[in-house]
């Protein structure tokens, strides 16, 4: 399980402007898995900081995003990161405060290792009713990781989807930016 906090930039439909694209906070709670042979992401929730990028994400690509409160600052090389899930009556309270910084070089990962597992996917996987389930194809260059070094203060995003997180020092990463562009959702086969 992979607790995700980043910054969308310029997020648009084919063929807008990119002065149009919309720029918002991210925070995502997923897992890595195969359907048939295709490795991919599973979502357990995904929160933003745009009422759009909500509404888009849900009516257009069925995904289970969720409208939070969200600010994101600079503070040297560190990036202070805070989320607080916006709730309805329905959703369980989720936050994340945090400050983290990369403290080495930035490479892709190499093929074996568990950072090409968790990085190298090239679609998501969303589960509609009736057990059906949709694939969105991703196109991106190799993640450009580095090593990272975090002080979270709060972290309640797995649980508030009935996902406890083991009592060790989490794995980190950081990458500076990778440009992503994806396709529209197909049923899968």
């Amino acid at each position: 399980v992979g607790v995700v906090p980043f910054r969308i930039t310029g997020l648009r439909a084919r063929g807008v402007p990119e002065a149009l694209g919309l720029d918002f906070p991210e925070l995502n709670v997923r897992t890595y898995v195969r359907f048939g042979e295709r490795p991919g992401v599973y979502f357990f929730s995904l929160d933003a900081g745009s009422r759009l990028a909500v509404w888009g994400a849900r009516t257009f690509f069925r995904l289970p995003y969720h409208r939070a409160e969200m600010d994101v600052a600079l503070e040297g090389e560190w990036v202070r990161y805070r989320s607080r899930r916006c709730m309805s009556e329905r959703e369980a309270s989720a936050a994340f405060r945090a400050r983290y910084r990369p403290t080495g070089p930035a490479a892709p990962a190499a093929p074996g290792t568990l950072e090409y597992f968790l990085t190298e996917r090239y679609c998501l996987f969303t589960v509609l009713r009736r057990r059906r389930v949709l694939r969105v194809d991703i196109d991106h260059v190799p993640w450009p990781l580095q090593r990272a070094e975090a002080e979270i203060e709060t972290n309640t995003m797995a649980a508030a989807s009935g996902i406890a997180l083991p009592d060790r020092p989490p794995l980190l990463h950081f990458a500076r930016r990778l440009q992503v562009v994806n396709g529209p959702p197909v049923r899968a086969s």
